[in-house]
C-alpha cells in the first residue's frame, strides 16, 4: 500500500470515528455538552472546539494559509457537527494531491510563533492521532454523565469494516 493510501484511510478512519462520536453527542441533552467536567478542557464541548480547531489550523497550515488562534471563532455558530464537515473537507483535500504531496514538507508557525517543519504525512499522522486522544477523553467524560452506550471508534475498529 503506498503512502497516499495509508494516510487517506487514516483520515478517513478519522472522519468515521468523528461521526460517532458527533452521532452521540446530538443525541444528548445539550444542557451535559457544557456541564463542567476534570479533563483536559472543562467540558464536552469545549474538548470536541479544540479537537475542530486543531484540525482546521493543521489543514490550513498544510494549505499555506494563516492561522488565527482558534480558528472555530470565525464561525457564528459552531455546532458539534462542524468538526465532522472540517474532517470531510479534509479528507477531499488529501484525497487530490498526488502521492508525492505527503513526501513534501511543511513550515509553520505555532500558537506560540515558533517556527517547524514536518513532512504533509508527519502532520497529518499527527492530526489524526491527536484528534484520537480527545476522542478518548470524550468518552470518558460521557460515562462520568452515565452515559455508556458509546461507540468503538479505535482505528482497528475502523480496520475491520474493511
Amino acid at each position: 500500500m503506498d503512502i497516499k493510501k495509508i494516510i487517506t484511510r487514516y483520515v478517513q478512519y478519522n472522519l468515521w470515528a468523528n461521526k460517532k462520536i458527533a452521532d452521540v453527542l446530538l443525541k444528548i441533552d445539550s444542557a451535559l455538552l457544557d456541564k463542567e467536567l476534570k479533563s483536559s478542557f472543562p467540558s464536552i464541548r469545549k474538548t470536541v472546539h479544540h479537537i475542530w480547531d486543531a484540525e482546521l489550523a493543521w489543514m490550513m497550515r498544510l494549505k499555506g494559509e494563516s492561522v488565527n488562534w482558534p480558528p472555530s471563532a470565525e464561525f457564528k455558530n459552531p455546532a458539534i457537527d462542524s468538526f465532522v464537515t472540517t474532517s470531510k473537507t479534509f479528507v477531499d483535500y488529501l484525497t487530490s494531491k498526488e502521492e508525492n504531496y505527503f513526501d513534501f514538507s511543511t513550515m509553520y508557525k505555532t500558537i506560540k510563533g515558533e517556527t517547524y517543519t514536518n513532512t504533509n504525512a508527519g502532520i497529518i499522522m499527527h492530526c489524526v492521532n491527536h484528534g484520537s486522544y480527545h476522542r478518548g477523553q470524550i468518552i470518558t467524560m460521557l460515562r462520568e454523565l452515565g452515559i455508556t452506550d458509546l461507540p468503538a471508534t479505535d482505528f482497528i475498529a475502523y480496520q475491520r469494516l474493511f
